[in-house]
């Protein structure tokens, strides 16, 4: 006997008897969630697209970084040579 299931209108192959399934077969609609191919191929590429924007972006954002940070120790080592006086504490074993 064969039927079609109502929610995912895949067609079945039923043993009359003993009610076992014979044969299972999804339609084409789907098995691809109802999109045809090219559908699915252009979200492929606009989720690629996507993905290298925001890649591009935390590049940029960690370069940018590197110059702060890098920026931010020249600051400190200039500030360091033109105050001596505010050199490192005192280490405890000099104090006595």
């Amino acid at each position: 006997m064969t039927l079609r299931c109502p929610e995912c209108e895949a067609h079945l192959v039923v043993e009359a008897t003993t009610g076992e399934v014979l044969f299972h077969k999804k339609t084409k609609d789907a098995a691809a969630g109802g999109k045809d191919f090219d559908v699915l191929l252009e979200e492929l590429k606009e989720e690629k697209s996507h993905a290298e924007e925001i890649f591009e972006r935390e590049v940029e954002a960690l370069k940018d970084q590197d110059r702060l940070l890098e920026e931010r120790f020249e600051e400190a080592l200039r500030q360091a040579e033109e105050d001596p006086e505010d050199g490192p504490p005192p280490r405890p074993f000099d104090l006595d």
